[in-house]
């Protein structure tokens, strides 16, 4: 009986070991630097930077992988509009998102301690609330957006970071008196803990 039961503990140590090799899931943090544009000569856009956080999961195939995450976004844009007199208006929004991306990935560095990784994948954004300050109003923010998301990726034991760019196919403000273009040049690193 005593045999059994170490030959079972064992095998579920194997089990969970091979799990953790194939699964990691944890939670992971992070900042955005974002520059939306716009047609209007006399409108000057700012970066801005805000932050997320939420979870990761990985699934890994060898040194492929796929990893989706969800979290909590802000999304902000401000541009400052100049008149005739040098007189400035602030004009800006802030989006609170819950974004999910899926992202395929690529090691290529692929060891137990370190891992050098290249990853790309769709990512799909749901406004869960707005604010807008200026000529701007919330009727015209998109209430959805599809993007894209591309960068590097660095693994060291249980620490995950990621370095991102961040495009979205359509516009996130949407009036033909206020024509912004899509929020360009958004650059993310974020930090996860493998718990899994």
């Amino acid at each position: 009986m005593k045999k059994l039961a170490i030959l079972i503990l064992l095998a579920i140590v194997a089990a969970t070991g091979n799990a953790q090799d194939f699964f990691d899931l944890g939670p992971k943090v992070g900042m955005n630097t974002s520059k939306i544009s716009t047609h209007m000569a006399d409108y000057n856009p700012e970066t801005v930077s805000s932050y997320q956080f939420g979870a990761f999961a990985r699934i890994n195939l060898g040194r492929l992988y796929i990893q989706p995450e969800a979290y909590s976004n802000s999304k902000k844009g401000k541009v400052i509009k100049l008149d005739n007199l040098g007189i400035s208006t602030v004009n800006s929004f802030n989006l609170k998102t819950v974004d999910v991306p899926v992202l395929l990935g690529l090691k290529i560095i692929d060891q137990k301690a370190l891992n050098l990784r290249v990853l790309a994948g769709p990512t799909f954004s749901f406004v869960t609330d707005e604010s807008v300050k200026g000529q701007l109003t919330e009727d015209n923010l998109k209430n959805s957006f599809f993007g894209w998301q591309y960068g590097v990726g660095v693994d060291f034991l249980f620490l995950s970071l990621d370095i991102r760019k961040e495009s979205f196919s359509n516009n996130l403000y949407d009036t033909p008196n206020f024509d912004f273009d899509t929020k360009k040049g958004t650059f993310v690193v974020s930090l996860g803990m493998k718990l899994f």
